[in-house]
């Protein structure tokens, strides 16, 4: 369903803990380092939730995995709580996104690196194949997820990290990232042949924060966010202004409220676009919002990878049809 002009359901937003919390709790490994993996499921503390879903594919039930950061949880403003430190402490292995996505929490593995056994899942890719942002005092734009392919290419990780720590378990490590590599494929095959449908003039996609820049670049869209690619950028009336031209400009039918980014921006910049441009866009929002930095909870569209990019795919193509 697309929201009509103006209107969107409320969404929850999550509180966010302050970071000193970290260092009130007492460290959880009297040997300074991770707990020595000695059988049973491998605990894995991943950052996202999407992270957890990558290891849940690979591990399946060789792991046992828990997510700091819930559905709809924005990880460039998330800050630690004091449960995350004994979560990571009791964790033999930590995966997390990298490239400064987790904005604080990067802070928190690279000074306990001795503590803890941390791999980010976008380690081994090749720099060439990233968007250039500066962002959380990163180089890259981290949403390599929305490029389903790249992302694909971040399986090796998880798998080889998850045989080093469990040999044992390497076959079925090996194999479910195989058969996970093979369903991306098709998935990104999916995700092209509906961009296909869209005249090449109607592909901008306009959100709130400039997420979607991998998908863009993969599928053939213009991408334009009212923030950069941190939601911890600033924006002004410049940035509303310019955004709103550029809807009136190119006729934009829709535009695209984030599962966990506030929308308030985006409505001042319609207004604006109708005020001063006479250009009336959709905002497409409620339970037609794009998953951008998390996965949604249990029974949405939205809760698995695969789940989320049909679904954003299939919003963005129908709302932006002619």
């Amino acid at each position: 369903m697309l929201v009509e002009p103006y209107l969107i359901r409320a969404r929850r937003i999550l509180p966010v803990v302050a970071l000193s919390a970290l260092a009130l709790v007492p460290a959880g490994c009297s040997n300074g380092g991770p707990p020595a993996y000695d059988g049973g499921p491998v605990r894995v503390v991943c950052t996202t939730t999407l992270v957890a879903d990558l290891v849940n594919r690979v591990g399946g039930e060789r792991v046992q995995v828990d997510a700091l950061m819930g559905p709809g949880v924005d990880p460039h403003r998330y800050l630690p709580t004091a449960g995350d430190r004994a979560k990571l402490d009791a964790a033999h292995l930590v995966v997390f996104n990298g490239l400064h996505l987790e904005g604080k929490m990067t802070d928190v593995f690279e000074k306990g690196r001795d503590r803890y056994r941390a791999v980010a899942v976008t380690r081994d890719l090749d720099r060439s194949l990233l968007r250039p942002a500066d962002t959380d005092g990163g180089e890259y734009d981290p949403h390599v997820w929305f490029d389903v392919a790249l992302w694909a290419k971040c399986l090796p990780v998880v798998r080889d990290e998850l045989a080093k720590l469990d040999p044992a378990g390497a076959e079925v490590y090996a194999r479910n990232a195989d058969a996970y590599a093979k369903e991306l494929a098709a998935l990104d095959a999916e995700v092209r042949a509906a961009a296909d449908k869209l005249p090449p003039a109607r592909r901008v996609l306009v959100t709130s924060h400039d997420a979607f820049g991998y998908f863009g670049r993969a599928y053939g869209f213009e991408v334009h966010g009212l923030q950069g690619v941190s939601t911890a950028s600033e924006t002004g009336t410049p940035d509303r202004q310019r955004l709103a031209r550029l809807l009136g400009e190119k006729k934009v039918p829709a535009v695209f409220t984030e599962t966990s980014v506030p929308d308030d921006g985006l409505r001042a910049v319609l207004d604006t676009a109708l005020k001063d441009f006479g250009q009336r866009v959709t905002l497409v929002g409620g339970d037609d919002a794009l998953y951008s930095d998390a996965l949604g909870p249990p029974g949405s569209p939205g809760a698995t990878y695969p789940g989320m990019v049909r679904h954003n795919a299939t919003t963005i193509v129908r709302a932006l049809a002619p």
